[in-house]
């Protein structure tokens, strides 16, 4: 696969949007609409007298704290962020200016986002500009958590993935696990070209039954040559998944796992949050 990480750590979104805006990079957006499904569902299940917590993992740079918690789409990001008026500002100008957009597109009941990921520079951006709650650059893949962020994920009632599931395990998410006031809802987002059973495996002692959406499967971004389009058919049949109407269209393709425990998903299932009517 074609490697991006230049844009992932920058002092501010700008190149991260040029240029996956190109490939059509696409799952925030498909994202979107179904955690704010699972949000909302989580306030219901729980009783919560609040809106929830929200942990992001690979939060980058806030972009699914933006979607969940603001009026806008993830086209109005490409837009603001290509637009020329972005392009003229430095860095600090640039925050001032999202400072003031990001506040006047706030919704109503906002959601408490923590973010993690183990770009600085991002996560920094994120909380500057007011998306992130709190952030943390750890890497739970490498060290265990630290007090601060176990105590700040206590109260966490959905944990949110949309890129990065190939680079983790079950090491991230079982502290988090054990240090929860209740147990987690985790939803992530999969490329078809890899597995998420280790990670589901990893989560069945702490109660959490993972699902996988069989359909429908969500379009990731293009194909950045013909030889990475070969590996990802390659790959997902190998898997055992069909790429007709998908990888062979051109595009990667994600499905949606959620884990939680059984007596949720028995009275939820997961349909209520894939259907285009959730």
């Amino acid at each position: 696969m074609t490697s991006f990480d230049e844009v992932y750590d920058q002092p501010d979104p700008r190149d991260f949007f040029r240029l996956l805006g190109r490939w059509d990079y696409q799952t925030p957006h498909h994202a979107q609409r179904v955690f704010r499904c699972l949000a909302a569902a989580r306030t219901r299940t729980t009783r919560a007298a609040a809106p929830v917590t929200v942990l992001d993992i690979c939060c980058s740079y806030g972009i699914n704290a933006a979607l969940l918690n603001h009026d806008i789409t993830l086209e109005d990001l490409y837009a603001h962020y290509t637009s020329p008026q972005a392009a003229e500002l430095t860095t600090a100008e640039l925050i001032e200016w999202d400072r003031a957009y990001y506040a006047a597109h706030r919704r109503p009941g906002v959601h408490r986002v923590i973010g993690l990921d183990i770009a600085a520079n991002a996560v920094s951006y994120a909380l500057a500009v007011g998306l992130l709650d709190e952030g943390f650059t750890e890497n739970l893949e490498a060290a265990s958590p630290t007090p601060a962020l176990l105590r700040a994920a206590q109260p966490t009632l959905l944990v949110t993935v949309t890129g990065g599931a190939s680079f983790l395990s079950p090491r991230t998410f079982q502290p988090l696990l054990a240090a929860a006031h209740e147990p987690m809802w985790i939803a992530a987002f999969v490329l078809r070209t890899g597995s998420y059973r280790h990670i589901a495996d990893g989560l069945a002692p702490y109660g959490l039954l993972t699902e996988k959406a069989a359909a429908p499967s969500y379009p990731q971004r293009r194909f950045t040559s013909v030889h990475e389009q070969r590996y990802a058919i390659t790959a997902v049949t190998a898997a055992g998944e069909d790429p007709r109407g998908r990888e062979s269209d051109g595009y990667f393709h994600t499905a949606l796992h959620l884990s939680r425990p059984a007596k949720d998903a028995a009275a939820l299932p997961l349909t209520t949050f894939t259907s285009e009517h959730a």
